[in-house]
């Protein structure tokens, strides 16, 4: 079943064109990296992307996140790379953006955001975090296959990220912050090494001072989200939360945001939503299986609209809990801390990312993903949560039955379907569809 059985009147946003265009140049920029004489790199789209922007304006980066959701979201071209993964060996209870990454390096097919495919781009370095068990293990075996495969050796380097949660004392947060500098400062003497490039500190400067305020900007324009009508949905938000993971460091991304924001305030001012006759919402945990976007159409068409997800705005955007609510992180210079060199903005960087980033700290403080889930189903005024049983990621997935549980001991109406984010083996719509029948019939829809 696809969108066009769903009748759902759009309040399309202004920017979008800006949006799709923006997205398409910045794959196209790696895939001609070479050409212009640059250098490119790819890992996690949690990796501290601002510290390789010191080597120079050419470089160029590949998210992996991102990129397996690209190649999702083309479900026959998906199932093909997953499939050559899985024959090499690689189970698909694993990652699977990771099986989509590494089927794309198998099958010597690189994918642009507008599908099209051409020869698979080698990064020239990995840089990367870890934070679940198979973030660093990812780009390790992309390294293996990119060396059996092509005959490139290709340098990593994985950041290990002492993740807590906003519930930690100060001490704790203080030495985990110390932790991830200490790993940046030498991550920047192998950069220097393995690219043969100096370093630029003001480079570095104004990349962080870029990412933290595109983070900053995404949780405002996430907040709006709580007025009624809403002014945005959930499938609008995950066309544009992507620049975050993209690109976060990138001026573009930064001034996109920019102008989303003040549109977004607009529609607000004018009682604009994003579809005619809104009569209930829901909020989500986790994100969608990406070549069905349209899977909240069902419900849009009853006017219930899907108006946020802990993923859209914890996985990029950084938040604080004051008063038992989510509120934006006020930007560091505006209490005062001021980015002058290059101490200065590893230390703003990981302990901006470190205390706000949402979806970081629910998978390692279990307590922390129910109170944040709650507070966001109250704040954006849901009628009902609807999780994501994500068989293609284990580090969302594995506490969705006991978080169905503890909500619903709050008050919550709560429903669950299965699914998988980009393996497209792992879906079924009707049994989707069928759950979110059970939603609007409990809101009388």
């Amino acid at each position: 079943m696809s969108e066009k059985a769903f009748k759902v009147k759009i309040n399309p946003l202004k920017c979008w064109p800006e949006a799709k265009r923006l997205r398409e140049v910045m794959y196209e920029e790696y895939a001609k990296a070479k050409e212009r004489g640059g250098i490119r790199w790819s890992g996690s789209a949690w990796a501290f992307s601002a510290i390789p922007a010191g080597l120079g304006d050419d470089v160029y980066y590949l998210a992996g996140e991102p990129y397996g959701a690209t190649c999702a979201s083309f479900m026959d071209l998906s199932k093909e790379l997953i499939s050559a993964a899985v024959n090499a060996g690689y189970s698909r209870d694993l990652c699977s953006y990771a099986l989509n990454y590494w089927g794309s390096i198998l099958l010597n097919k690189y994918v642009l955001a507008d599908g099209r495919v051409i020869e698979w781009q080698p990064p020239d370095f990995m840089w990367t975090i870890h934070t679940c068990c198979q973030h660093a293990k990812w780009y390790q075996v992309a390294g293996e296959l990119e060396l059996k495969l092509y005959g490139k050796k290709i340098p990593l380097y994985a950041v290990d990220v002492p993740v807590g949660s906003y519930r930690d004392p100060p001490e704790v947060k203080e030495k985990r912050i110390k932790y991830v500098v200490d790993q940046l400062k030498r991550g920047i003497e192998w950069l220097e090494k393995v690219t043969g490039r100096n370093y630029n500190e003001s480079r570095l400067i104004d990349a962080v001072k870029t990412e933290i305020e595109v983070t900053h900007l995404w949780a405002r324009i996430c907040e709006l989200n709580q007025a009624v009508p809403a002014p945005l949905d959930e499938r609008a938000i995950y066309a544009l939360f992507a620049f975050g993971p993209m690109n976060k460091h990138d001026k573009r991304s930064l001034e996109l945001y920019r102008k989303l924001l003040k549109e977004v305030e607009e529609r607000v001012k004018k009682g604009i939503g994003m579809i005619e006759g809104e009569r209930a919402r829901v909020v989500s945990n986790s994100n969608p299986p990406w070549f069905a976007t349209y899977i909240w159409r069902p419900l849009e068409a009853r006017g219930c609209v899907p108006v946020g997800s802990l993923y859209t705005f914890g996985l990029i955007g950084c938040w604080e809990v004051s008063d038992g609510k989510l509120k934006p992180r006020t930007l560091p210079w505006e209490k005062g801390f001021n980015i002058t060199n290059a101490d200065d903005a590893l230390w703003a960087i990981a302990e901006w990312t470190l205390n706000g980033r949402l979806m970081w700290q629910v998978v390692h403080d279990f307590q922390a993903y129910v109170d944040l889930m709650d507070m966001l189903a109250r704040q954006w005024k849901a009628d009902a949560i609807i999780l994501h049983y994500n068989k293609g990621c284990e580090y969302f997935a594995f506490c969705v039955p006991e978080l169905k549980r503890q909500l619903i001991k709050r008050g919550h109406k709560v429903f669950n379907y299965e699914g998988s984010m980009a393996n497209p083996y792992d879906v079924d719509l009707e049994k989707i569809y069928a759950v979110f029948d059970a939603v609007a019939e409990s809101l009388g829809l």
